[in-house]
């Protein structure tokens, strides 16, 4: 490009590289006198283009605009000729080119023809070639670049060839950066080198790199290196054939290598039917141990789930006096007098400046039957999914309902689907079998024994739509804020009058025993990641959904598949060496990126792990809706503690309620009420079980537009991530 430049200003770069005589004069202060040139230049032959100044020893450049002293023929910046028409007029040739060797001998010709401005009176020029020059339409000349080069150059330097470059050979450039790279990785070079095997080929760091080591080349290969911009045939050929193969080796190395133990090679799960459980996993049945009952508080928001918990927790000498008097303070500095008992649930400060519940609370106490988890779940719309992440560890549930006039009534939901209703289905929905209703408030509406009939009439019926049996519904009138008819039988005499059934806490006790399988692989799917100082910063915690945990044991982690191994267990804030399935516990974990677990995942048997899906057949059952559902519906998917967006690619069937049939294949949409079987495409892959494998693992909850479209069970999974 330099020597481009040059051959069109030469005048230009040479003022670049090496100081001018006159400027050196000029800043000597010897200035050269103008008429001592002796060219006799006249005033009325200045060309148009130079515009008028106002110094007389100075004149400007048509082109740049710079202020040139008179003594320079030729812009000192650019190299444009101060007079462009001497060279225009009709002047013989041997004259013309005496001036151009006196006159202008630091400008090319071909710079001064392009800057020239077209003259009618020019002569016709005929090239090398014998071909006459042509022009466009503004009158300026075209010509290839080599007949203006043989056209205009001194004969004396003609002998410079300019041939269009055919880019069939390497460049100067190519060969420069070939060098470059061969020297920048040679090191590299060698050292795949000396990892070559006998064969020709060999694994580096666990098959990451790999090379070859024989690296003579037929001419085909030849050829292909040369299209790949090869190096020059001044390189010798040996450096011509290895260089292009470390280049392609190189761009396809990984300079991480992995850790071998990172992430194993996962086995395909093998049949449950080869499972055993180890003898550990069965000693409970014979000790005498109180068994552990996970009991979810649900119900409408305001209905006093979290009073009733605070003020059962008080009565059974759970909370001290000293620390309920802090809540009452606390409570009436806040003008929230009334919300003393929920606060021993609701710790957070956003909890207690709104009013509501909207994480899931968790608590213990003992009956004389049963180690009792209570999980106090938000009933506010906006906080549905942290109920469903929490109370689908429920395996049974206190239905909470307020039965003061309006109340009642918000709950069923008269403009719409209330929060009575969506729990209860959601409750349902989890395999919650037995359900204690216990109609609060009784005292706001004089525990009158009608309105206690009227909610049991209205909400009864919905409750037996949703699948509970009437031998599986207790229902128990009480008062949480009056203490009534909670841990003892009932004091007031108007409700004496007529109800003579259990408290709240004998029905508890009542419940029948909840399952356990052990005879599974383990299970235990990830509710939270949690940081403590007994557990490290790389714990879980989650309810054994099936088989049994123990510290020092490997388990593996999904999704990411990884290997850890069990530091500590928890189980109610105590250290413990095992955990069997039912048990909610925390568990601390080594030998694991705390940035390869999530919530949703699941910590399961190394042999036997949890499926990975990414697409689902569901039978669902569309619950109370006002826009249908039609296929390409985006959702969000629950599964156990898993949440994920979600699309409907399918409605494979409508299913007849009552036999279970399908009435109807490939319906257009699906209305409210009607049950189907539907194909579901994930936005990620989640952990997840068929229902009839693992009921805790196949239960699904399709969410719209911040309501419960549909519940459903997974029946059978379409695309297996390979993990």
């Amino acid at each position: 490009m330099v020597g481009i430049l040059f051959l069109l200003f030469p005048r230009a770069l040479h003022g670049w590289y090496e100081p001018r005589l006159e400027d050196t004069c000029e800043r000597s202060g010897n200035h050269r006198d103008s008429s001592a040139t002796g060219l006799g230049i006249r005033d009325d032959n200045r060309s148009d283009l130079e515009k008028p100044f106002t110094d007389p020893g100075m004149w400007q450049c048509s082109i740049c605009a710079h202020e040139n002293d008179t003594s320079n023929l030729s812009c000192e910046l650019c190299g444009v000729l101060r007079d462009l028409s001497l060279y225009f007029n009709n002047i013989s040739e041997t004259e013309a080119g005496a001036k151009r060797r006196n006159k202008y001998s630091g400008v090319s010709v071909l710079a001064r023809s392009l800057f020239a401005p077209s003259s009618t009176k020019s002569k016709a020029i005929i090239f090398s070639d014998g071909s006459q020059d042509n022009r466009n339409a503004t009158g300026n000349k075209q010509a290839t670049m080599d007949a203006l080069h043989k056209t205009y150059m001194p004969s004396k330097k003609r002998h410079i060839n300019i041939v269009p470059f055919k880019f069939d050979t390497p460049s100067p450039d190519d060969m420069v950066t070939t060098g470059l790279k061969s020297s920048r990785n040679f090191r590299k070079a060698v050292q795949i080198k000396d990892s070559v095997d006998a064969t020709g080929k060999k694994m580096m760091d666990s098959g990451i790199l790999q090379t070859e080591k024989d690296t003579s080349m037929d001419p085909c290969t030849s050829a292909e290196v040369d299209k790949l911009g090869g190096t020059s045939s001044s390189v010798p050929s040996s450096n011509q054939q290895v260089t292009p193969i470390l280049d392609h080796e190189l761009q396809h190395l990984s300079l991480e290598s992995k850790p071998k133990s990172s992430k194993p090679k996962i086995k395909k799960p093998a049949s449950i039917s080869e499972y055993k459980p180890e003898p550990w996993m069965l000693q409970s049945e014979d000790q005498e141990i109180r068994r552990q009952l996970n009991l979810a508080i649900v119900g409408h928001v305001d209905s006093g789930k979290s009073t009733l918990c605070g003020r059962l927790l008080h009565a059974l000498g759970l909370i001290s006096k000293k620390q309920m008097h802090k809540y009452e303070k606390e409570a009436k500095e806040k003008g929230k007098g009334s919300f003393a008992y929920a606060w021993a649930m609701d710790d957070s400060t956003d909890e207690r400046e709104r009013g509501i519940t909207m994480t899931v609370a968790v608590k213990y106490f003992d009956t004389e039957k049963y180690h009792v988890v209570l999980l106090d779940s938000p009933g506010h719309k906006d906080f549905v999914p942290n109920m469903i992440s929490g109370a689908t560890q429920a395996d049974a549930a206190i239905l909470v309902v307020d039965a003061s006039v309006g109340s009642f009534e918000a709950g069923m939901g008269v403009n719409g689907i209330g929060q009575t209703k969506e729990h209860s289905q959601l409750i349902r929905s989890f395999g919650v079998e037995n359900l204690i209703v216990a109609v609060n408030k009784m005292d706001m509406v004089e525990h009158s024994k009608d309105r206690f009939n009227f909610v049991k009439l209205q909400l009864g019926i919905f409750l037996r739509s949703c699948g509970f049996k009437d031998s599986s519904i207790t229902w128990v009138p009480l008062s949480a804020m009056a203490n009534e008819n909670l841990v003892t039988a009932a004091s007031d005499s108007r409700l004496l009058s007529w109800y003579n059934g259990n408290c709240l806490l004998k029905s508890i006790d009542s419940l029948p025993p909840p399952h356990r399988d052990v005879s599974r692989p383990l299970r235990l799917p990830i509710c939270d990641i949690i940081a403590s100082i007994t557990l490290g910063q790389v714990a879980v915690c989650g309810k054994v959904e099936a088989g049994g945990i123990r510290t020092g044991s490997k388990v593996l982690v999904m999704p990411s598949g990884d290997l850890a191994t069990v530091k500590t267990i928890e189980r109610d804030s105590s250290s413990c060496n095992l955990a069997r399935a039912g048990d909610n516990i925390a568990v601390g974990l080594q030998g694991l990126d705390p940035g390869h677990l999530v919530s949703g995942g699941v910590i399961c048997h190394p042999d036997f792990p949890v499926h990975v899906a990414s697409r689902l057949e569901l039978k669902i059952l569309v619950l109370e809706i006002t826009t249908p559902i039609l296929v390409g519906l985006q959702f969000e998917l629950h599964i156990h503690h898993a949440r994920v967006s979600a699309s409907l690619v399918k409605i494979l069937s409508l299913l007849d309620q009552k036999t279970g049939k399908a009435s109807k294949k490939m319906p257009r949409l699906l209305t409210a009420r009607q049950a189907a079987v539907v194909d579901v495409k994930l936005d990620k892959e989640v952990c997840v079980e068929e229902f009839s494998a693992l009921k805790a693992l196949g239960r699904a909850f399709l969410r719209s537009g911040g309501n419960t479209v549909a519940v459903g069970i997974v029946t059978r999974i379409l695309d297996e991530a390979k993990v």
